[in-house]
């Protein structure tokens, strides 16, 4: 897969992907349900880039939810704490994407409001959402 790049709907915030992101979280916590936002995940500085200037919003100590100071749009989370490997877990929004860029790519479902695990796979794509 090639690159696959999102933007906020003004475009002063962006990030890209370079290769395929695997499939995309739908979680359910208190911040996500509230955003509607798809998150695909890597790691800050890999295979994932950000570019343009973006507020966040902090979320206790772990997390930071970046939007765009323009048009409001959620466009990535970032961790505020790197892992035990020294690494930076990021997420980016795939609803920020051109549809036909993400409309394969299946949709995971993330219990963050009362279990903290994965739910059963339902089979949906980002399409089923569009259609």
């Amino acid at each position: 897969m090639a690159t696959i790049e999102g933007a906020c709907h003004c475009g002063a915030a962006r990030w890209s992907i370079n290769g395929d992101p695997g499939s995309v979280t739908a979680c359910n916590c208190k911040v996500c349900r509230r955003y509607g936002a798809l998150w695909a995940y890597d790691y800050e500085n890999e295979r994932f880039s950000t570019h343009g200037q973006t507020r966040a919003y902090v979320r206790g100590r772990t997390t930071e939810f970046h939007f765009c100071e323009n048009c409001g749009c959620i466009i990535w989370w970032r961790a505020r704490s790197p892992d035990e490997e020294g690494r930076v877990r990021l997420a980016v929004n795939m609803r920020m994407a051109e549809p036909a860029d993400v409309a394969t790519l299946p949709i995971d479902h993330f219990d963050g409001l009362d279990t903290f695990e994965d739910l059963p796979v339902s089979g949906k794509l980002v399409l089923d959402l569009w259609a």
